[in-house]
């Protein structure tokens, strides 16, 4: 992820910091200020400060606010970090819901982009690393963003069962696992393995093969295997 888009996403990290501290009375917030809080932490990290030598203090005279204005919407660095972490998220595609098997390679095609976005960012591999070691933030994200991703996912499935255009009869979230399992295992797990265009729609078609509901047999007639290989 080059850091032109990080600065794009960044523009809309006050709006996510509402969300994520409680509403207080009195003066309302400045989005501005929020935008500047993050802002001014990417540019230490890129400029070369390790996150755990980084002081509220610090972040606040790089921001050109005073230290009680940084306290008064994160309670301390953790929690300034996870919003950090999620300024830097790519917001999910909009699914016309119309085709399931559109909507889940739009989807794994967010989770492909997301993968090359890491590799490509040493910003955003510091900031996750850095998220990942505490797992109290790392549970925090987990329930409040990557949640309401798999709930996407889950609701295309469930949308294509009732359809008849998977089978109904295995639970959504394992089939959940058989979509993004080969994508997070070759984004994640295996980062040698390129993630080149078109493996999310190479990899819902190879599963949709196994899902799509089997043929019922007509009456009376013999179910059909396939003829032997002659000699």
């Amino acid at each position: 992820m080059s850091r032109a888009a990080g600065d794009s996403q960044t523009a809309a990290a006050g709006t996510r910091a509402d969300r994520a501290v409680p509403e207080r009375r009195g003066r309302p917030r400045s989005a501005a200020a929020d935008s500047a809080i993050i802002e001014a932490v990417l540019r230490l990290i890129e400029e070369g400060a390790a996150i755990g030598e980084l002081s509220m203090e610090r972040i606040a005279r790089e921001a050109g606010v005073g230290k009680a204005t940084v306290y008064r919407r994160w309670p301390g660095k953790h929690a300034l970090m996870l919003d950090v972490m999620r300024s830097l998220d790519t917001p999910p595609p909009v699914l016309d819901g119309i085709s399931v098997r559109d909507d889940l390679v739009a989807l794994l095609e967010f989770l492909r982009r997301r993968g090359l976005a890491k590799r490509n960012s040493a910003l955003l591999r510091t900031v996750v690393s850095h998220v990942q070691g505490h797992p109290e933030l790392w549970a925090e994200y987990h329930e409040t963003v990557v949640r309401a991703r798999n709930e996407a996912l889950l609701r295309v499935l469930r949308r294509g069962m009732a359809s008849g255009e998977i089978r109904s009869d295995r639970d959504a979230e394992t089939l959940a696992d058989l979509f993004v399992g080969p994508m997070l295992a070759r984004a994640i797990l295996h980062e040698w393995k390129e993630l080149p265009e078109g493996l999310a729609a190479d990899i819902v078609d190879t599963v949709l093969e196994g899902v799509r509901p089997r043929p019922r047999a007509v009456a009376g007639q013999a179910p059909r295997h396939p003829a032997p290989d002659r000699p």
